[in-house]
Protein backbone atom coordinates (compact mmCIF):
# COMPACT_ATOMS: atom_id res chain seq x y z
CA UNK A 1 0.00 0.00 0.00
CA UNK A 2 1.10 3.61 -0.46
CA UNK A 3 2.84 5.33 2.42
CA UNK A 4 -0.10 7.65 3.04
CA UNK A 5 1.53 9.58 5.87
CA UNK A 6 4.23 10.93 3.60
CA UNK A 7 1.64 12.65 1.40
CA UNK A 8 0.78 15.21 4.11
CA UNK A 9 3.93 17.28 3.74
CA UNK A 10 4.79 20.20 1.50
CA UNK A 11 7.10 18.11 -0.70
CA UNK A 12 7.53 20.61 -3.53
CA UNK A 13 9.81 20.33 -6.57
CA UNK A 14 13.03 20.43 -4.58
CA UNK A 15 14.75 17.67 -6.58
CA UNK A 16 14.13 19.46 -9.86
CA UNK A 17 15.62 22.68 -8.52
CA UNK A 18 18.77 20.93 -7.34
CA UNK A 19 19.32 19.24 -10.72
CA UNK A 20 19.42 22.56 -12.55
CA UNK A 21 21.38 24.35 -9.82
CA UNK A 22 24.18 21.81 -9.50
CA UNK A 23 24.58 21.30 -13.22
CA UNK A 24 27.97 23.04 -13.49
CA UNK A 25 29.92 21.47 -10.64
CA UNK A 26 33.69 21.02 -10.74
CA UNK A 27 35.88 18.17 -11.86
CA UNK A 28 34.15 15.98 -14.43
CA UNK A 29 30.76 16.23 -12.75
CA UNK A 30 27.61 16.67 -14.80
CA UNK A 31 24.56 15.36 -12.96
CA UNK A 32 26.35 13.39 -10.24
CA UNK A 33 24.27 10.93 -8.22
CA UNK A 34 20.66 11.49 -7.18
CA UNK A 35 18.39 9.09 -5.26
CA UNK A 36 15.55 11.48 -4.37
CA UNK A 37 13.08 9.28 -6.24
CA UNK A 38 13.60 6.61 -3.56
CA UNK A 39 11.69 8.81 -1.09
CA UNK A 40 8.58 9.25 -3.25
CA UNK A 41 5.55 8.30 -1.11
CA UNK A 42 3.74 6.38 -3.87
CA UNK A 43 3.79 2.63 -4.26
CA UNK A 44 5.23 3.02 -7.76
CA UNK A 45 6.75 5.98 -9.54
CA UNK A 46 8.68 6.64 -12.75
CA UNK A 47 10.58 9.81 -13.60
CA UNK A 48 12.46 11.15 -16.61
CA UNK A 49 14.59 14.31 -16.47
CA UNK A 50 16.60 16.14 -19.12
CA UNK A 51 18.95 19.01 -18.24
CA UNK A 52 20.75 21.24 -20.72
CA UNK A 53 23.77 23.23 -19.52
CA UNK A 54 25.42 26.04 -21.48
CA UNK A 55 28.75 27.19 -19.97
CA UNK A 56 30.33 30.09 -21.84
CA UNK A 57 33.99 30.08 -20.81
CA UNK A 58 36.23 32.29 -22.96
CA UNK A 59 40.03 32.21 -22.76
CA UNK A 60 42.05 35.37 -23.38
CA UNK A 61 45.70 36.51 -23.33
CA UNK A 62 46.67 33.03 -24.54
CA UNK A 63 50.44 32.55 -24.78
CA UNK A 64 52.30 29.63 -26.35
CA UNK A 65 54.92 29.15 -23.65
CA UNK A 66 56.62 26.18 -25.34
CA UNK A 67 57.22 27.02 -29.05
CA UNK A 68 59.61 24.10 -29.56
CA UNK A 69 58.97 21.58 -32.31
CA UNK A 70 58.34 17.90 -31.78
CA UNK A 71 60.04 16.86 -35.02
CA UNK A 72 63.37 18.50 -35.80
CA UNK A 73 64.21 20.14 -38.14
CA UNK A 74 60.60 21.07 -38.99
CA UNK A 75 59.47 24.36 -37.44
CA UNK A 76 61.74 26.10 -34.96
CA UNK A 77 65.32 24.89 -34.60
CA UNK A 78 64.69 23.68 -31.05
CA UNK A 79 63.56 20.14 -30.30
CA UNK A 80 60.89 19.42 -27.69
CA UNK A 81 57.22 18.55 -27.06
CA UNK A 82 55.80 22.00 -27.75
CA UNK A 83 54.16 21.30 -31.11
CA UNK A 84 55.74 24.26 -32.85
CA UNK A 85 55.64 28.04 -32.53
CA UNK A 86 51.97 29.08 -32.31
CA UNK A 87 52.52 32.64 -31.13
CA UNK A 88 51.00 34.07 -34.31
CA UNK A 89 47.64 32.37 -33.76
CA UNK A 90 44.63 34.05 -32.04
CA UNK A 91 45.02 34.72 -28.32
CA UNK A 92 41.27 34.55 -27.55
CA UNK A 93 39.01 31.53 -27.97
CA UNK A 94 35.68 30.07 -26.78
CA UNK A 95 36.57 26.96 -24.78
CA UNK A 96 33.40 25.16 -23.66
CA UNK A 97 30.50 23.34 -25.30
CA UNK A 98 26.91 22.95 -24.07
CA UNK A 99 25.68 19.50 -23.10
CA UNK A 100 22.64 17.43 -22.11
CA UNK A 101 22.44 15.40 -18.89
CA UNK A 102 19.55 12.87 -18.91
CA UNK A 103 18.24 10.78 -16.03
CA UNK A 104 15.56 8.03 -15.97
CA UNK A 105 14.40 6.17 -12.88
CA UNK A 106 11.69 3.88 -11.53
CA UNK A 107 10.77 3.21 -7.90
CA UNK A 108 8.67 0.53 -6.24
CA UNK A 109 7.49 -0.03 -2.67
CA UNK A 110 7.92 -3.65 -1.60
CA UNK A 111 5.51 -3.75 1.33
CA UNK A 112 5.42 -1.05 4.02
CA UNK A 113 9.12 -1.09 4.91
CA UNK A 114 11.19 -1.59 1.75
CA UNK A 115 11.56 0.81 -1.19
CA UNK A 116 13.75 0.13 -4.24
CA UNK A 117 14.69 2.18 -7.29
CA UNK A 118 16.63 1.63 -10.48
CA UNK A 119 17.99 4.49 -12.55
CA UNK A 120 20.15 5.46 -15.51
CA UNK A 121 22.19 8.68 -15.56
CA UNK A 122 25.31 10.29 -16.99
CA UNK A 123 27.09 11.49 -13.84
CA UNK A 124 30.44 12.47 -15.38
CA UNK A 125 31.42 14.31 -18.50
CA UNK A 126 33.32 17.19 -20.06
CA UNK A 127 33.55 18.85 -23.46
CA UNK A 128 36.01 21.56 -24.40
CA UNK A 129 36.40 22.44 -28.05
CA UNK A 130 38.60 25.49 -28.69
CA UNK A 131 39.62 24.10 -32.08
CA UNK A 132 42.98 24.20 -33.83
CA UNK A 133 43.23 27.89 -34.63
CA UNK A 134 44.43 29.31 -31.31
CA UNK A 135 47.77 29.79 -29.59
CA UNK A 136 47.13 26.91 -27.18
CA UNK A 137 46.37 24.19 -29.74
CA UNK A 138 49.50 22.33 -28.58
CA UNK A 139 47.63 21.80 -25.29
CA UNK A 140 44.10 21.10 -26.50
CA UNK A 141 42.06 21.07 -29.70
CA UNK A 142 39.11 19.10 -28.37
CA UNK A 143 38.55 17.00 -25.24
CA UNK A 144 35.39 15.02 -24.56
CA UNK A 145 34.46 12.67 -21.68
CA UNK A 146 31.16 10.78 -21.44
CA UNK A 147 29.70 8.28 -18.97
CA UNK A 148 26.80 5.91 -18.46
CA UNK A 149 25.69 4.82 -14.98
CA UNK A 150 23.24 2.01 -14.17
CA UNK A 151 22.21 1.83 -10.51
CA UNK A 152 19.94 -0.05 -8.11
CA UNK A 153 19.25 1.32 -4.63
CA UNK A 154 17.01 0.09 -1.80
CA UNK A 155 16.08 1.29 1.67
CA UNK A 156 14.58 -0.31 4.77
CA UNK A 157 12.32 1.90 6.88
CA UNK A 158 11.00 1.57 10.43
CA UNK A 159 9.14 3.72 12.96
CA UNK A 160 11.40 5.74 15.24
CA UNK A 161 9.95 8.40 17.53
CA UNK A 162 7.63 10.77 15.65
CA UNK A 163 8.99 9.73 12.26
CA UNK A 164 10.72 7.03 10.26
CA UNK A 165 14.37 6.02 10.03
CA UNK A 166 15.91 4.43 6.93
CA UNK A 167 19.05 2.59 6.05
CA UNK A 168 20.04 2.86 2.40
CA UNK A 169 22.24 0.66 0.23
CA UNK A 170 22.88 0.11 -3.44
CA UNK A 171 25.30 -0.64 -6.25
CA UNK A 172 26.04 0.87 -9.66
CA UNK A 173 27.88 -0.08 -12.83
CA UNK A 174 29.66 2.67 -14.71
CA UNK A 175 31.11 3.05 -18.21
CA UNK A 176 33.43 5.98 -18.92
CA UNK A 177 35.04 6.93 -22.24
CA UNK A 178 36.36 9.86 -24.20
CA UNK A 179 39.11 11.35 -26.32
CA UNK A 180 41.57 14.21 -26.50
CA UNK A 181 43.13 15.84 -29.55
CA UNK A 182 46.03 18.31 -29.56
CA UNK A 183 48.52 19.72 -32.04
CA UNK A 184 51.64 17.59 -31.67
CA UNK A 185 53.44 19.26 -34.56
CA UNK A 186 52.67 22.42 -36.55
CA UNK A 187 53.31 21.71 -40.23
CA UNK A 188 51.96 25.09 -41.39
CA UNK A 189 53.98 26.38 -44.35
CA UNK A 190 56.11 23.24 -44.73
CA UNK A 191 54.14 21.60 -47.55
CA UNK A 192 53.87 18.36 -45.55
CA UNK A 193 50.37 16.89 -46.16
CA UNK A 194 49.74 16.03 -42.51
CA UNK A 195 47.57 17.87 -39.95
CA UNK A 196 49.99 17.35 -37.06
CA UNK A 197 47.10 16.41 -34.79
CA UNK A 198 47.48 13.54 -32.32
CA UNK A 199 44.52 11.79 -30.70
CA UNK A 200 44.07 9.73 -27.54
CA UNK A 201 40.96 7.52 -27.19
CA UNK A 202 40.08 5.79 -23.91
CA UNK A 203 37.29 3.73 -22.35
CA UNK A 204 36.82 1.68 -19.22
CA UNK A 205 34.21 0.48 -16.74
CA UNK A 206 33.84 -0.45 -13.10
CA UNK A 207 31.50 -1.01 -10.15
CA UNK A 208 30.64 1.14 -7.15
CA UNK A 209 28.36 1.04 -4.13
CA UNK A 210 26.44 3.43 -1.90
CA UNK A 211 25.31 3.42 1.71
CA UNK A 212 23.41 5.92 3.78
CA UNK A 213 20.88 6.77 6.45
CA UNK A 214 17.83 9.01 6.51
CA UNK A 215 15.21 10.25 8.94
CA UNK A 216 11.77 11.62 8.02
CA UNK A 217 8.90 13.25 9.89
CA UNK A 218 6.15 13.46 7.26
CA UNK A 219 3.88 15.68 9.35
CA UNK A 220 6.44 18.49 9.10
CA UNK A 221 7.77 17.64 5.64
CA UNK A 222 11.08 17.05 7.38
CA UNK A 223 13.78 14.80 5.93
CA UNK A 224 17.51 14.48 6.48
CA UNK A 225 19.73 12.06 4.57
CA UNK A 226 23.43 11.30 4.52
CA UNK A 227 24.64 9.15 1.60
CA UNK A 228 28.13 7.96 0.69
CA UNK A 229 28.93 6.91 -2.89
CA UNK A 230 32.09 4.87 -3.36
CA UNK A 231 34.84 5.46 -5.89
CA UNK A 232 34.67 3.52 -9.16
CA UNK A 233 38.04 2.00 -10.10
CA UNK A 234 38.52 1.86 -13.86
CA UNK A 235 41.12 -0.91 -13.73
CA UNK A 236 40.67 -1.73 -17.42
CA UNK A 237 40.99 1.83 -18.73
CA UNK A 238 42.53 1.39 -22.18
CA UNK A 239 42.51 2.81 -25.68
CA UNK A 240 44.73 4.00 -28.52
CA UNK A 241 47.12 6.76 -29.48
CA UNK A 242 46.87 7.90 -33.09
CA UNK A 243 49.78 9.98 -34.39
CA UNK A 244 49.45 8.96 -38.04
CA UNK A 245 48.77 12.62 -38.88
CA UNK A 246 52.07 13.52 -37.21
CA UNK A 247 54.50 10.88 -38.50
CA UNK A 248 52.71 9.27 -41.44
CA UNK A 249 50.45 6.23 -41.80
CA UNK A 250 52.93 3.55 -40.62
CA UNK A 251 51.39 1.00 -38.19
CA UNK A 252 53.84 1.98 -35.45
CA UNK A 253 52.05 5.35 -35.28
CA UNK A 254 48.74 3.83 -34.16
CA UNK A 255 49.06 1.72 -31.01
CA UNK A 256 47.28 0.62 -27.86
CA UNK A 257 47.80 2.13 -24.42
CA UNK A 258 46.41 1.47 -20.96
CA UNK A 259 46.37 3.11 -17.55
CA UNK A 260 44.32 3.56 -14.41
CA UNK A 261 41.87 6.13 -13.09
CA UNK A 262 39.29 6.13 -10.34
CA UNK A 263 36.08 8.14 -10.54
CA UNK A 264 35.65 9.90 -7.19
CA UNK A 265 33.79 8.92 -4.07
CA UNK A 266 31.43 11.47 -2.53
CA UNK A 267 29.50 12.20 0.64
CA UNK A 268 26.31 14.28 0.59
CA UNK A 269 24.09 15.62 3.37
CA UNK A 270 20.60 16.78 2.37
CA UNK A 271 18.03 18.36 4.68
CA UNK A 272 14.56 19.82 4.23
CA UNK A 273 11.80 20.89 6.60
CA UNK A 274 8.52 22.72 6.62
CA UNK A 275 8.94 26.17 8.16
CA UNK A 276 5.40 27.55 7.84
CA UNK A 277 2.12 26.42 6.26
CA UNK A 278 2.91 25.84 2.59
CA UNK A 279 6.60 26.71 2.97
CA UNK A 280 9.67 24.48 2.91
CA UNK A 281 13.38 25.18 3.46
CA UNK A 282 16.03 22.87 2.02
CA UNK A 283 19.78 22.60 1.68
CA UNK A 284 22.66 20.27 0.94
CA UNK A 285 26.41 19.96 1.41
CA UNK A 286 28.44 17.63 -0.81
CA UNK A 287 32.11 16.68 -0.79
CA UNK A 288 33.62 14.98 -3.86
CA UNK A 289 37.10 13.46 -3.87
CA UNK A 290 38.33 14.97 -7.13
CA UNK A 291 41.88 15.33 -5.77
CA UNK A 292 42.58 11.69 -6.62
CA UNK A 293 42.66 12.74 -10.31
CA UNK A 294 46.03 14.41 -10.81
CA UNK A 295 48.29 13.27 -13.70
CA UNK A 296 47.00 10.14 -15.48
CA UNK A 297 49.63 8.30 -17.53
CA UNK A 298 48.83 5.95 -20.40
CA UNK A 299 51.53 3.75 -21.93
CA UNK A 300 51.82 0.88 -24.42
CA UNK A 301 52.54 -2.60 -23.11
CA UNK A 302 56.07 -2.77 -21.78
CA UNK A 303 56.32 1.00 -21.30
CA UNK A 304 56.89 3.91 -23.64
CA UNK A 305 59.58 4.14 -26.27
CA UNK A 306 60.72 6.84 -28.69
CA UNK A 307 58.70 5.17 -31.44
CA UNK A 308 55.61 4.65 -29.24
CA UNK A 309 55.72 7.17 -26.38
CA UNK A 310 53.44 7.37 -23.34
CA UNK A 311 51.06 10.27 -22.90
CA UNK A 312 49.31 11.90 -19.94
CA UNK A 313 46.04 13.59 -19.07
CA UNK A 314 46.93 16.44 -16.74
CA UNK A 315 44.02 17.34 -14.44
CA UNK A 316 45.54 18.40 -11.08
CA UNK A 317 42.13 18.62 -9.42
CA UNK A 318 41.50 19.42 -5.78
CA UNK A 319 38.49 18.19 -3.78
CA UNK A 320 35.12 19.66 -4.69
CA UNK A 321 32.62 21.19 -2.27
CA UNK A 322 29.06 22.07 -3.30
CA UNK A 323 26.66 23.90 -0.96
CA UNK A 324 23.03 24.62 -1.84
CA UNK A 325 20.24 26.35 0.10
CA UNK A 326 16.74 27.40 -0.85
CA UNK A 327 13.04 27.69 -0.09
CA UNK A 328 9.96 26.18 -1.69
CA UNK A 329 6.31 27.20 -1.59
CA UNK A 330 3.10 25.34 -2.35
CA UNK A 331 0.69 27.81 -3.97
CA UNK A 332 -2.23 25.40 -4.25
CA UNK A 333 -2.91 21.71 -4.86
CA UNK A 334 -1.52 21.93 -8.40
CA UNK A 335 1.29 24.50 -8.36
CA UNK A 336 4.43 24.81 -6.28
CA UNK A 337 7.82 26.39 -6.82
CA UNK A 338 11.26 26.83 -5.35
CA UNK A 339 14.32 29.05 -5.52
CA UNK A 340 17.89 28.07 -4.58
CA UNK A 341 21.42 29.42 -4.41
CA UNK A 342 24.41 27.13 -5.05
CA UNK A 343 28.12 27.67 -4.48
CA UNK A 344 30.57 25.20 -5.98
CA UNK A 345 34.25 25.41 -5.11
CA UNK A 346 36.41 25.22 -8.20
CA UNK A 347 38.59 22.15 -8.53
CA UNK A 348 41.35 23.97 -10.46
CA UNK A 349 44.02 25.83 -8.54
CA UNK A 350 46.54 27.41 -10.88
CA UNK A 351 46.08 25.02 -13.80
CA UNK A 352 42.80 24.77 -15.70
CA UNK A 353 39.59 26.80 -15.85
CA UNK A 354 37.42 25.31 -13.08
CA UNK A 355 37.10 28.21 -10.65
CA UNK A 356 34.27 28.83 -8.14
CA UNK A 357 30.74 28.89 -9.57
CA UNK A 358 27.67 30.67 -8.18
CA UNK A 359 24.23 29.64 -9.46
CA UNK A 360 20.75 30.99 -8.79
CA UNK A 361 18.13 28.36 -9.54
CA UNK A 362 14.35 28.55 -9.74
CA UNK A 363 11.51 26.45 -11.04
CA UNK A 364 7.91 25.36 -10.84
CA UNK A 365 6.04 22.09 -10.41
CA UNK A 366 2.62 21.47 -11.93
CA UNK A 367 0.49 18.52 -10.80
CA UNK A 368 -2.59 18.31 -13.05
CA UNK A 369 -3.68 15.06 -11.39
CA UNK A 370 -2.62 13.16 -8.30
CA UNK A 371 -0.60 10.79 -10.49
CA UNK A 372 1.29 13.19 -12.77
CA UNK A 373 3.85 15.88 -11.95
CA UNK A 374 5.61 18.13 -14.48
CA UNK A 375 8.63 20.23 -13.50
CA UNK A 376 10.48 23.01 -15.24
CA UNK A 377 13.59 24.45 -13.61
CA UNK A 378 16.39 26.72 -14.64
CA UNK A 379 19.46 28.42 -13.30
CA UNK A 380 21.83 31.21 -14.21
CA UNK A 381 25.20 31.89 -12.71
CA UNK A 382 28.77 33.05 -12.86
CA UNK A 383 31.95 31.03 -13.36
CA UNK A 384 34.51 33.23 -11.63
CA UNK A 385 37.68 34.61 -13.23
CA UNK A 386 41.22 33.28 -12.99
CA UNK A 387 44.28 32.18 -14.92
CA UNK A 388 46.14 29.03 -15.88
CA UNK A 389 49.85 28.43 -16.27
CA UNK A 390 52.79 26.23 -15.25
CA UNK A 391 52.38 24.33 -11.95
CA UNK A 392 54.97 22.19 -10.16
CA UNK A 393 53.65 18.71 -9.40
CA UNK A 394 55.98 16.22 -7.70
CA UNK A 395 58.99 17.97 -9.20
CA UNK A 396 57.46 18.01 -12.70
CA UNK A 397 56.19 21.10 -14.50
CA UNK A 398 52.57 20.70 -15.63
CA UNK A 399 51.01 23.24 -17.97
CA UNK A 400 54.30 24.51 -19.33
CA UNK A 401 53.01 24.57 -22.91
CA UNK A 402 50.38 27.32 -22.63
CA UNK A 403 49.10 29.98 -20.25
CA UNK A 404 45.97 32.13 -20.39
CA UNK A 405 43.49 34.22 -18.40
CA UNK A 406 39.71 34.26 -18.23
CA UNK A 407 37.09 36.66 -16.85
CA UNK A 408 33.85 36.00 -15.00
CA UNK A 409 31.76 34.01 -17.49
CA UNK A 410 28.07 33.15 -17.70
CA UNK A 411 26.61 29.67 -17.28
CA UNK A 412 22.95 28.79 -17.73
CA UNK A 413 20.96 25.59 -17.36
CA UNK A 414 17.40 24.42 -17.88
CA UNK A 415 15.83 21.11 -16.90
CA UNK A 416 12.45 19.54 -17.41
CA UNK A 417 11.06 16.37 -15.88
CA UNK A 418 7.96 14.23 -15.88
CA UNK A 419 7.00 12.00 -12.95
CA UNK A 420 4.17 9.48 -13.02
CA UNK A 421 2.89 7.84 -9.81
CA UNK A 422 0.61 4.85 -9.60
Amino acid sequence: MAHGGLKKGVLVAVAGMLVASAAQAGGLERSGYNIDLLFDPSDYAAEATATYVNPQRELKNVRDTDPTTALAPVGSPAFGPGGGDLTGRPDRVDDTEGYWAPRVGVKAALGDSVDCMADYSQPWGAHTNPGQNWAGANNNIETKVESDNYAATCSYKWQMGPGFARIIGGAFYQEVGGFKERLVQDFTGTGIPLSGVGRLDLEGDGWGWRAGVAYEIPEYAMRASLVYNSAVDLDNLAGTIDIRNVRGPAPVNFYGVSGFASMPDSLELKVQSGIAPGWLAFGSVKWTDWSQLQVLEFCPAGGGTLAQPCTTLDLLYRDGWTITGGVGHKFNEQWSGAVSLTWDRGTSHGYGTQTDTWLLGTGVSYTPTQNVEIRLAGSAGIMTSGSSGPVNFNGQVIGGDVSYDFDNDFVGAISTSLKVRF
